[in-house]
């Protein structure tokens, strides 16, 4: 990939970013997959994604039992000119819960991200994810597939 594809694929992710607060995050464990809805935002050089769940969930069983994770981020209405105008970003990586200094280095993004979510995020039944991002699918116009690795030699 040339540095003016990466560019502009990174210019397209993180203006889908902006736009959108939610995320479909996929998990699995012993080949049973979930899938949820999590409140996200990415750092600014996209190399991890975060999100806040409970620790009685089913989501966190499953991400302490196995980090691999992939997510959907998409601007889609539901409409049939989805099929030529949506974007689609498609997110593979690892996810790990952030200890007590990543977690408070990163609660302020997030927080500044979803400050509805402020009292959720620091609860003590709560725990700060972070995905470390390997992969980025970028799909539009229904079938143009463009990809950015973000870790050199990573597979999925």
């Amino acid at each position: 990939m040339n540095p003016k594809d990466e560019t502009s694929i990174r210019k397209a992710v993180k203006g889908l970013f902006a736009k959108q607060r939610l995320a479909c995050l996929a998990t699995s464990v012993s080949e049973k997959p979930h899938t949820s809805l999590v409140a996200f935002v990415a750092t600014d050089d996209l190399k991890t994604i975060l999100f806040a769940t409970t620790k009685s969930s089913r989501k966190y069983a499953y991400l302490k039992a196995n980090g691999r994770v992939s997510m959907l981020i998409d601007d889609r209405t539901n409409h049939v000119t989805d099929f030529k105008e949506a974007t689609a970003i498609t997110v593979i990586g690892r996810a790990k819960e952030l200890d007590e200094h990543g977690k408070n280095t990163c609660l302020k993004l997030y927080t500044e991200q979803h400050p509805h979510l402020r009292e959720f995020a620091e609860s003590e039944q709560s725990s700060l994810f972070g995905v470390e991002v390997e992969t980025y699918r970028v799909v539009t116009r229904f079938q143009q597939v463009d990809e950015l690795r973000m870790k050199r030699g990573a597979r999925d």
